[in-house]
């Protein structure tokens, strides 16, 4: 990511507070793979830490132990290297060095990847918990920043955690991708010069994880982009990420890899009952790759108006994985320029429909902002007809305190949208099918959401409010 660290300022106030409060800090910092956790820190800090230590994937714990004296050797300026027997000696051996540590003020710890240092029949969690409990929490000087991508296990293990550790930890940093508005500060930052319209058709292939974005070279189109991240070979880099994605956070990634691709599958969403239908994958098992699933950022639940929260619809979320099985999965390699030759066909554009609706639902809050409804208490939903012989449905229904509802109609498109007369009695035979379904006694408005506005004319008087690509740029700390 270059020398620039874009965003991100709520959690820079967090370190900051941990930096002059007048206590020891035991800070969770979590979120999706490649989403910069540490790069964050690593920035913030300048890499002045009084020890730092990495977890190794698939190492075991004698060698992770290894691994840890090799930096505790560094950190503390040993001529030999300390064997470690356990995690209760290498964190005894931590703790000595701190003691011996003349650094005026905090002094950070950063255990990076710690879901990796908890290999399997590892002591880990309970040398940590005595390291904490019995030492750190006693000072003033120490922060500690436990940072991994295995969101399941931070929470589990640190957050959730039932035994020496329950509450223990004092702040809770969960690194999100990118806004819009923030992946627009990064191009400006590096260099691009794309309009927001190319900036969203990015964001609907990536999302805002800023790794990816780092990929990204600001000489090439799009469209070249994207075809030398994916199509350039077997080898290509956003293509070879996706078993790396999934076999880095989870045990048995399998089960989460068909969730995933089953909902790519389908536009609306799916029940729970109906992934278990196409995953053959039920019971506690299901419960825990959902959850685990939405806790990494690669899903999210919503309900439909009038439902109850038990009977929740689970949609892709990540761009990144909806891309990949639309275009990537099983596609010839040998076809180094498959993404430009593409462009503008019927493929390209539904997945554009689709995609341009999954980016309005992530960017609600803009949404709301730009209709006057921030400050207004509401309720987000999606609708679809209950009726056997009808497939109309509205793709974000916002309820509101007083007693309003719009019914949103998301619309991507190249040019100015124009309502015609047959798309006019359509949307308002959707309305009626709403209001008389839900029974609803509040006002219903009908909200068009598109790339740039509405065609002025005879058929756009139904629409009583507009939300354009633009407005979706809003700046996070407007929110």
């Amino acid at each position: 990511m270059g020398t620039k660290l874009i965003g991100r300022e709520r959690e820079i106030e967090q370190l900051d507070k941990c930096m002059s409060s007048p206590k020891s800090e035991f800070v969770v910092l979590y979120g999706r793979r490649r989403v910069g956790k540490t790069y964050l820190v690593r920035s913030y800090f300048k890499n002045r830490f009084a020890f730092s230590y990495t977890g190794v994937r698939d190492f075991n714990k004698a060698q992770q132990l290894a691994n840890f004296a090799k930096a505790l050797q560094t950190y503390g300026g040993l001529e030999c290297r300390p064997v470690l027997s356990d995690w209760i000696a290498a964190f005894d051996m931590l703790e000595q060095m701190l003691e011996h540590d003349a650094t005026v003020g905090k002094k950070v710890v950063f255990l990076d990847e710690m879901p990796w240092i908890d290999s399997q029949k590892s002591d880990f969690v309970a040398a940590l918990e005595n390291f904490w409990n019995g030492w750190a929490a006693h000072r003033a000087d120490i922060v500690l920043i436990a940072c991994g991508s295995a969101t399941s296990w931070i929470v589990d293990k640190l957050l959730h955690n039932k035994g020496g550790l329950f509450n223990r930890t004092t702040r809770h940093l969960y690194l999100r991708p990118f806004t819009l508005a923030e992946v627009e500060n990064y191009f400006n930052s590096y260099g691009f010069e794309w309009d927001r319209r190319q900036i969203a058709l990015c964001y609907m292939i990536l999302g805002g994880v800023p790794f990816y974005l780092t990929m990204l070279d600001a000489a090439k189109s799009l469209a070249q982009n994207v075809d030398a991240l994916f199509f350039s070979g077997m080898n290509a880099p956003l293509r070879v990420e996706y078993d790396e994605l999934f076999t880095s956070l989870f045990n048995a990634p399998e089960g989460y890899i068909n969730v995933v691709k089953a909902l790519s599958k389908h536009r609306e969403g799916l029940t729970r009952s109906r992934i278990s239908e196409l995953t053959s994958i039920a019971g506690e098992r299901l419960t825990k790759i959902l959850r685990d699933l939405e806790r990494c950022d690669f899903t999210f639940s919503s309900i439909r108006f009038g439902n109850k929260t038990n009977n929740a619809i689970y949609r892709i979320k990540d761009f990144y994985s909806l891309f990949f099985y639309r275009f990537v999965d099983g596609v010839n390699i040998s076809q180094p320029h498959y993404w430009s030759q593409m462009q503008e066909t019927p493929q390209v554009n539904a997945w554009q429909g689709l995609s341009f609706e999954l980016l309005c639902l992530l960017h609600v809050e803009p949404i709301k902002r730009r209709l006057g409804l921030n400050v207004i208490r509401t309720a987000v939903s999606t609708w679809r007809s209950k009726l056997p012989d009808s497939n109309a449905q509205i793709d974000l229904v916002i309820e509101r305190a007083d007693r309003v509802i719009n019914l949103c109609e998301i619309k991507f498109s190249n040019n100015i949208y124009s309502i015609t007369k047959d798309y006019a009695k359509r949307l308002l035979e959707r309305k009626s099918q709403f209001v008389a379904e839900t029974a609803t006694r509040y006002a219903t408005q009908l909200t068009m959401i598109t790339t740039y506005g509405v065609l002025p004319g005879k058929h756009a008087s139904i629409v009583s409010s507009q939300v354009v690509l633009d407005d979706l740029f809003v700046e996070s700390d407007a929110l």
